[in-house]
């Protein structure tokens, strides 16, 4: 049995999720982590999940982490690679004459359609991107289905299995282990990284991003630069 918390000035609905079990408690229970607006949240304040999550206990949860094939291993106090077991979603749709993006009973892409999408606004446009809005999903609740018309006018449908390219359950990050903070992830898991399905033409393509606090600043004279947040594909194929 779950709880859900449908979220404001949002389309699709955004969705918070908590077990009723005792399970753990998703970022989504905290939508102040993200400002309310997908804008990238405090360092600090995600160090202070992390010990709050540290403190919960893991019923429901040790099952799933013993069922992924990646062996962990412990850094700094930290089990790493860090596993996740909700995670947010969101859709993008850029150079196609119509595109339909259903994940979870939720069409994510409604403005496209009966409508073209424009291109790309920049070459760097992923950086721009807000975390994803649709919040505390379950790992996994099914594939994607994805409609669309690419700019030549062909139709294309295609299923994407987003259980399959994350197996794991791993965090896609370019945090060196030993740049982790000490003792920050010692059940190694992370809070809900992001999951964007974008579609490009004739190219579907799956991207993660996890906001990771670090020992050291990341730019040496940014004191707010002590995490990164790297867009991060897993998986694309070309229609």
């Amino acid at each position: 049995m779950h709880t859900h918390i449908v979220l404001p000035s949002q389309t699709p609905a955004t969705t918070a999720t908590r077990d009723s079990e005792g399970g753990i408690i998703s970022l989504a229970d905290l939508p102040l982590a993200l400002g309310m607006n997908g804008q990238r949240p405090s360092p600090s304040l995600h160090r202070a999940l992390a010990v709050c999550l540290s403190m919960l206990p893991l019923t429901g949860c040790t099952h799933a982490m013993s069922s992924t094939p990646v062996a962990q291993h412990t850094v700094n106090g930290n089990l790493l690679p860090l596993r996740f077991l909700r995670h947010s979603f969101e859709a993008k749709a850029y150079n196609t004459v119509k595109c339909s993006v259903l994940y979870d009973n939720h069409e994510f892409t409604p403005f496209a359609t009966d409508a073209p999408t424009d291109r790309p606004p920049s070459p760097d446009y992923r950086d721009d991107w807000n975390y994803a809005f649709y919040l505390g999903v379950r790992n996994f609740p099914g594939p994607a289905t994805v409609s669309w018309t690419s700019l030549d006018g062909t139709s294309h449908t295609a299923t994407i299995d987003l259980a399959q390219i994350f197996k794991d359950e791993r965090v896609l990050t370019k945090v060196p282990d030993d740049e982790f903070v000490p003792n920050m992830y010692p059940q190694g898991l992370f809070l809900d990284p992001s999951i964007y399905l974008e579609v490009n033409d004739r190219t579907i393509s799956v991207y993660m991003r996890a906001l990771i606090p670090t020992q050291h600043r990341q730019v040496p004279d940014n004191e707010y630069s002590d995490a990164r947040d790297d867009v991060i594909l897993a998986w694309t194929h070309t229609y």
